[in-house]
Order: structure tokens, then sequence, then C-alpha cells
């Protein structure tokens, strides 16, 4: 069965003034229709490049995507005209950005800019659209959308923004939903309601959806599957219930064991930080970009960086000691 989206050996570089940013080196994942998966990683570890590379919204100069393969509906992406780009972009494939403030014009309704998402796409009426408009800001919640409607951005509270960021997102009904930490900027109450109303949409509506994140906390009870990334590389991939039963790598042991749990005591358990600090983008990878903050790390680690490679059924690692790795799981379990 051919897949919804397929990325290939995706590779984007920023250049500065001090150098190659090597933002994203060489990955490759999937995504079939339906399917819920998770990208995962701290700060600068390219997940929102990897995806506003694949829209084609990485901005050039200083970015670049050096090289790889985006196929969509027998398309690929990274072909495409910036006008078949701008087709393809809301109508299939959608993206809620993190910072919904930043996102929506300040002078501008809400409806006025959820209507905006739909002319180019949807062959309505002016009548249409703003019914259409009505519906959505219901869908999501929020309340006397006919009149609401008319208001500003600032005229909103975050988690109501965030909502109508939601709704321009399922404006004209897409294939592919790309939600980039939207809950970032929320409180904690209105990251449950937002986490929850997105997952439950893209359920009713059958979309296929990218969640990105820093928190594997949070995908725990979203996705099916999860990617996670390290220094611009895929490090691990594998379901959500084996990524975190038979872990084979050791930033994603690291990043499990850095999350508090609810059973955890102040006398026995603490919170295990990762060592160290994210390696220096500017430097061309030649060994495993982990090693310097791995507990696993052996002379081959600082010699070749590892490949990503097939530990066990629909599981991949890029560790030459996985098997340690997943050992040591094993025994916190």
């Amino acid at each position: 069965m051919a897949h919804l989206l397929e990325v290939r050996d995706l590779v984007t570089r920023f250049y500065t003034e001090d150098g190659a940013v090597h933002a994203v080196n060489g990955i490759s994942y999937t995504l079939d229709e339906g399917e819920s998966l998770g990208i995962v990683g701290e700060s600068g570890s390219g997940k929102t490049v990897g995806v506003l590379s694949l829209m084609g919204l990485i901005p050039d100069p200083p970015g670049r995507v050096e090289r790889g393969e985006v196929f969509f509906a027998d398309n690929d992406l990274l072909k495409l005209s910036a006008d078949q780009l701008r087709d393809i972009r809301g109508r299939e494939i959608a993206m809620i950005f993190q910072d919904p403030m930043t996102s929506l014009n300040p002078v501008l309704t809400v409806g006025y800019q959820i209507a905006e998402i739909m002319r180019p796409h949807l062959n309505l009426s002016q009548e249409e659209i703003t019914e259409r408009t009505v519906e959505l800001m219901e869908l999501v919640g929020i309340p006397n959308a006919a009149s609401r409607r008319k208001d500003f951005p600032h005229q909103f509270s975050g988690g109501q923004r965030q909502r109508i960021m939601i709704a321009m997102s399922l404006a004209c009904n897409p294939s592919v939903l790309i939600a980039d930490e939207p809950t970032t900027a929320l409180d904690v109450t209105i990251q449950a309601q937002i986490i929850d109303l997105v997952k439950r949409l893209s359920e009713q509506f059958g979309m296929a959806t990218i969640w990105i994140t820093h928190d594997l906390g949070v995908v725990a009870g979203l996705v099916n599957r999860v990617i996670v990334m390290y220094a611009g590389f895929i490090v691990e991939s594998a379901s959500v219930l084996d990524l975190y039963k038979k872990t084979s790598h050791p930033y994603t042991l690291g990043l499990l064991q850095s999350l508090p749990s609810l059973h955890a005591t102040i006398a026995t358990d603490r919170l295990i930080p990762i060592e160290g600090a994210p390696p220096d983008l500017l430097q061309a990878p030649v060994h495993c970009p982990f090693a310097p903050r791995c507990q696993f790390a052996v002379d081959q680690c600082w010699q070749e960086n590892p490949p990503l490679q097939r530990v066990a059924s629909n599981h991949d690692s890029a560790c030459w000691r996985w098997q340690d790795v997943r050992a040591a799981t094993e025994q916190l379990a």
C-alpha cells in the first residue's frame, strides 16, 4: 500500500556568517492515511525544520533544502513550483503553529483570516464562506461564534486564539494535519483541552496527524508511532508502546528518565537529567552526535556515526549498543 506521505533523505542547511548549520541530516519516514505520528526531541533537534522543509516554508536565504524527496499524492513536493505548493498547503496539508499571537494578523478579524484560507481552495460563495467560518469556530469551541468572528485576535484568550488556529487548519478538510507544539504558550489546563480537541477532531475527520513536541509524556496517548530526533538525525523510530517498553537508544532513555512519575517519592525517585549540552550544529557530524553525553559510549561511537538500523519489527535505532540500552530499560521497568 502506498504511503500518504513519504520523506526520503531530507537534508536542510542554514547558511550564516559563522558557517553552515546542519539542521536536518538525511531523515526518512512515512505517514499513512489516518495515522498519528509523533516527532520528539529537544529544541534544536530539527523537528520543526523538517516539517517546514517539506511544506516549502524554509526562508531562503539563509535556509536551503539541499537534497531529498517528499512524496505526497504522487508528487515530489520539493520539485513543485511555489504556486503548486500553495495549492497543497492549507487544502491538503495544514499546520498549527506554536504561538497563535505571532501566526494571526493583529489588524484583521479572525473571521476574515479563517475565510482567507478557504477562498483560493474552495468554490464557495461569500455567504457560504461566512457560514462555514461560523461552523468552524463553533466546532472548536468558540462561544457566540456568529458575532465573535468580527473580533480581532487580541480580544481572545491564548487558548481561544489557538482554537482559532485549529479552525483555520481544518477549513479545507486537509488529509494531513501538522501540530507544531500547539500548547507551548498555554497553561497546563488549557494545554490538555487543546490536545484533546485536536485529537478528537483529527479522528472525527480521519486526518493523518504529525505531533511535534519535546515532551515524550505528551505523545504517549496521542500517537501510533514515535520518531525521536537529535542533532538533525532520527535516532530511534518505533510504535509508541515499543518506544517506552523496549527503548533502544540512550537519548530516548534519557528523555524517559527525565519524565516525572506519579508514583515517585522524594526519598527514592529523582529525575535523572541528561548531562551535558546539545552539539554545535555548525560542526559537520563525524561521530555519533550523542556520544559526548552518552553513558554507553565506546570508542566506535567516536569513530563513526551509527546508521539508523532495524533492531526489531518496525523498530529502528541509530546506536551501536542498542542491545545494552534495551537491557538497561528492561531493568528499570
